[in-house]
């Protein structure tokens, strides 16, 4: 997995994350699978944004990219 690969799966869940007043940004990853973001706006203090995290975010890039074993939001 690259860094392209993500940015490139991440811009195409960033619209429904803006129609909610949230976005989404790419802080890195690692050899292991385990891609960490950085939610912003009204999705970083959502209550449900674990949920969009995991189930949607998480989803999406295990979907787009094979890789990826797991997604984590960071400060």
């Amino acid at each position: 997995m690259t860094k392209e690969q993500l940015e490139e799966a991440i811009k195409q869940v960033r619209p429904a994350l803006q129609r909610d007043g949230g976005d989404i940004e790419l802080v890195g990853f690692d050899d292991g699978g385990t891609v960490k973001v950085r939610l912003k706006g009204a999705c970083g203090s959502c209550p449900m944004s674990t949920m969009t995290l995991k189930m949607g975010v998480e989803k999406f890039l295990k979907q787009q990219i094979p890789e990826v074993k797991e997604v984590v939001q960071v400060a």
